[in-house]
C-alpha cells in the first residue's frame, strides 16, 4: 500500500498504523526506513522479523527534534550536543547512553541507543504527528527498508520490490542524500566514527571541537551499530572494486560475446562486447552517493552477475561512498 507523502490523510493513516503497533516505511533524506514504535518491543520485533535481521543488531531511533533525545538517552555529552546543534535535522546518528526501560529491543539489548533527527519533510511530518498522537509515539525505530544485508532503498518502488504491496510505504520521492547517516559513538568520552556518511570528518570535528577517533584507538568494545558489518549493502550480483587501469584490462580480456557484466566508473572504458552494461559514475561524490544504491538495484533488475566498480578516490568527501562499496564487495 503506497501512501502519498503530500497528503495529510496519508500521514494520519500512517500514525494510526504505528500507534496500533504496525510497520510503516517512510522516506528520510538518506534512505527509506522501516518504522515502528521505538518504545514498543513488540512492534520493534516485527521489524527484525520482516527484514530477517538478527535481534542483537541494533536499530536507529528517529525523533522529530533534539529535545526528544532525552526520552531515550540518559546523558548527552557536551560534544554530542554540539553535533546535534550543527547537524540535526540531518544525516547524523549519535550513539548515546540509553535510558533504563526505553527502546531495549531497538537497541539490540545494549546499554546504548542510536538516535537521529531526519530532515526530510515527510519524515518530519510523520514524527511530529506521531509525537502528538494519543497515545503518543515518541520515536520511530527505523532501519533501512530492505532485507537484511541487501541494498538500501531510495524510492518507494524499491521498498515495494523488497516487501511487496502489503507493506504500507509513504512515498516521498527519491532520497536526496542516498546513503545512510554518519554514525558517531558518544558513549566513551570522545567522539568515535563508527560509520562514515556524506558528512566529512572535517565537518564533524569542526562542529564538536574534538578529533574523531577510530574504534580501535580506544580500549574496550565499541557499541554495535547499524550498517557496520563487514558485508552489507550487497546486490545479488558479485561486486568487485578495481582501479581504472585494472578495470580496462579486465574488459580487454573478455570475448566479444561476454554478457552479464556491468561497469560503474568515472573513466571512459572500451569493450569488445556490446552486451557489457556500462554506467558512468559522477565525478562528484555527493551525486554518486545520491544514485549509488539505485544503480546497484538497477543492475540486479537487469540480471547482471558481476558488477565491476572503479574504486572511488581516497579523499574525505568520498569516504561514505567507499565504505558502502567496500561492504558491498565483501558480500
Amino acid at each position: 500500500m503506497v501512501l502519498d507523502g503530500r497528503s495529510p490523510a496519508a500521514i494520519d493513516e500512517a500514525v494510526r498504523l504505528l500507534t496500533e503497533g504496525g510497520l510503516v516505511a517512510f522516506p528520510t533524506e538518506t534512505v527509506y526506513g522501516l518504522g515502528a514504535d521505538a518504545a514498543s518491543d513488540t512492534a520493534v520485533a516485527k521489524i527484525f522479523a520482516a527484514k530477517g535481521r538478527p535481534s542483537d543488531h541494533p536499530l536507529i531511533v528517529h525523533v522529530h527534534e533534539a529535545a526528544a533525545a532525552s526520552l531515550f538517552a540518559s546523558d548527552v555529552p557536551d560534544f554530542a550536543g554540539r553535533l546535534m546543534q550543527a547537524f540535526w535535522p540531518g544525516p547524523l546518528t549519535l550513539i548515546l547512553p540509553r535510558r533504563d526501560g526505553m527502546a531495549a529491543a531497538a537497541a539490540g539489548g545494549q546499554a546504548s541507543v542510536g538516535l537521529r533527527c531526519p530532515s526530510h519533510p515527510v519524515a518530519q511530518a510523520l514524527l511530529r504527528a506521531c509525537a502528538a498522537a494519543q497515545p503518543p509515539v515518541r520515536g520511530l525505530a527505523a532501519p533501512s527498508a530492505n532485507r537484511f544485508g541487501r541494498v538500501s532503498p531510495t524510492t518507494a518502488a524499491h521498498v515495494q520490490s523488497e516487501f511487496g504491496p502489503e507493506l504500507p510505504v509513504i512515498d516521498g520521492g527519491a532520497c536526496e542524500v542516498g546513503i545512510e547517516s554518519t554514525i558517531v559513538d558518544c558513549t566513551r568520552g570522545v567522539p568515535v566514527l563508527l560509520r562514515p556518511g556524506v558528512l566529512t570528518r572535517d565537518q564533524v570535528e569542526a562542529a564538536c571541537g574534538q578529533r574523531l577517533r577510530a574504534p580501535g584507538e580506544l580500549a574496550g568494545q565499541a557499541p554495535r551499530a547499524s550498517g557496520t558489518l563487514e558485508s552489507h549493502y550487497a546486490p545479488n550480483a558479485k561486486v568487485r572494486l578495481m582501479d581504472a587501469k585494472a578495470l580496462q584490462t579486465a574488459l580487454d580480456l573478455l570475448g566479444a560475446e561476454a554478457a552479464g557484466i556491468a561497469t560503474y566508473s568515472r573513466a571512459i572504458l572500451q569493450s569488445r562486447s556490446p552486451a557489457i552494461v556500462r554506467r558512468r559514475m559522477p565525478d562528484d561524490a555527493a551525486e554518486t552517493a545520491r544514485q549509488l544504491f539505485a544503480v546497484l538495484r538497477d543492475f540486479d533488475v537487469q540480471s547482471m552477475r558481476l558488477i565491476w566498480v572503479e574504486t572511488p578516490p581516497d579523499t574525505p568527501e568520498w569516504e561514505g561512498v567507499r565504505d558502502r562499496l567496500q561492504r558491498a564487495a565483501a558480500g
